[in-house]
């Protein structure tokens, strides 16, 4: 298990808590996607001040397993669900909703669709009227995600994404996730959107340009930055490949859980 260590200020209130004998609540199964572009660019959105997790917070798109995720299954290309299965060290049926979560929360976040007729093709611009509304519908859970891509002809391109890590928020925070990090390229065509609703401010910018202090986050999402600004600060131009490539070799099923 790897173990990541909190700045003092939440280290105390990591301490306040334990002292207090308060029991953690169960933490929530959840996905986040670290969209990139060439030249080697991550795409970060600033949560509205209201929200109850990590109000006014850059953050990778992401939210939790929604029931349906694991309860109906999309037409899917790439990996099998039992093959994620493996890699994410889970039950195939969760493991298929971790997946699937992944690629419905960057659409409803960023307006980007990881999907296509088959293996071999992605969507290309879904900024027009019709999908807004679909997406609209999917956010405010009138639309199931399965239900979508079928009403369109389209798959789930599971192969699109990268798994990166796993992260499990601290003990002492009221509300907790564990979340899979995976990596994902802006498909050719499609542009992210600011589509509002949960942010008030969107950005493209290099890692190392995120990870440099002027953007207020939590841990997990600075830590996978000065990561991916490594891998950047090595591959130069050719950045969003060899994140892609990286990931092969990590293990996004060890859990990192900041003490």
């Amino acid at each position: 298990m790897v173990e990541f260590r909190l700045p003092p200020a939440l280290a105390e209130q990591a301490r306040q808590f334990a002292a207090s004998g308060a029991v953690p609540v169960e933490p929530r199964l959840a996905s986040t996607v670290v969209l990139m572009r060439a030249p080697f660019e991550v795409y970060l959105l600033r949560r509205v001040p209201t929200m109850a997790f990590a109000a006014s917070m850059y953050v990778f798109p992401g939210g939790g397993v929604d029931p349906r995720d694991a309860a109906v299954q999309p037409g899917w290309a790439g990996p099998s669900p039992a093959e994620w299965a493996a890699r994410l060290r889970l039950p195939e049926s969760v493991a298929r909703s971790v997946v699937c979560a992944a690629v419905r929360e960057v659409f409803e976040e960023s307006g980007v669709l990881l999907a296509g007729a088959d293996v071999d093709t992605v969507v290309g611009d879904v900024s027009g009227p019709d999908w807004e509304r679909a997406r609209i519908a999917l956010i405010q859970r009138e639309l199931g995600f399965a239900e979508f891509l079928t009403d369109n002809g389209l798959v789930l391109r599971s192969d699109l994404l990268a798994p990166w890590s796993r992260w499990i928020t601290p003990e002492f925070e009221p509300r907790r996730f564990d979340t899979y990090f995976f990596l994902a390229a802006l498909p050719e065509g499609q542009v992210t959107r600011d589509v509002g609703g949960e942010a008030d401010d969107t950005v493209w910018c290099s890692p190392a340009e995120a990870a440099d202090g002027r953007f207020t986050m939590l841990p997990p999402t600075m830590h996978t930055l000065v990561e991916l600004a490594e891998v950047a600060g090595v591959a130069g131009a050719g950045g969003v490949e060899a994140a892609l490539a990286a990931a092969s070799d990590r293990d996004p099923a060890d859990a990192i859980r900041p003490i």
